[in-house]
């Protein structure tokens, strides 16, 4: 296993996963603590992500990160579509530690920039290149877009705030809650 814990103090993050609280799409809390992991793969990527938001005054606030196998399954039972939720069968990037959700907030504040979204708005209102939102939300959108591929990610295009590495099934394995030392399923 090649989970890298993301901490807010070793990677100047802000750690704020919406599946520890009922404040996400499900309305209930999916998983019982809030700790955050990623593959070392995709923590290399989040160095050079959060080193490349700094110099313009923002930090990068994670929403999602590593979901072991057992969340996948439940998002999915509880919203089956492969739109916005990947089939479990066919295994999420998330769940191989090689997908994160996050925004951009401002350092200095905290305050989040406008996304013209929430986090898992599951609308095309939520797609990259979205013009149906504001302008401001449509740079701040760009603005994300452009760190997050400098640093080396690929994006998907329904879905402002998902990031991942490039082709991961097949190179990375689906783990389960198993793997972690410190259970984070309900």
């Amino acid at each position: 296993m090649s989970l890298v814990e993301i901490t807010e103090s070793a990677f100047a993050v802000e750690v704020d996963l919406a599946y520890a609280s009922e404040n996400n799409f499900t309305g209930a809390a999916i998983y019982r603590r809030a700790d955050c992991y990623l593959h070392a793969d995709t923590a290399a990527l989040l160095t050079q992500a959060v080193a490349l938001a700094a110099p313009l005054g923002l930090r990068l606030r994670i929403l999602d990160a590593f979901r072991p196998a057992e969340a996948q399954w439940r998002l999915w039972r509880h919203l089956p579509d492969p739109a916005y939720i990947a089939d479990p069968v066919r295994g999420s990037p998330h769940s191989m530690g090689a997908a994160v959700d996050l925004t951009l907030v401002e350092a200095a504040t905290g305050a989040p920039l406008d996304m013209g979204t929430g986090f898992d708005d599951m609308r095309p209102l939520s797609w990259h290149g979205s013009t149906a939102v504001t302008p401001s939300a449509q740079r701040n959108r760009a603005l994300l877009l452009g760190i997050m591929t400098a640093a080396g990610f690929d994006f998907y295009r329904n879905e402002w705030w998902h990031y991942q590495l490039f082709s991961p099934r097949g190179r990375y394995p689906v783990l389960s809650d198993s793997v972690l030392a410190r259970p984070m399923m309900r």
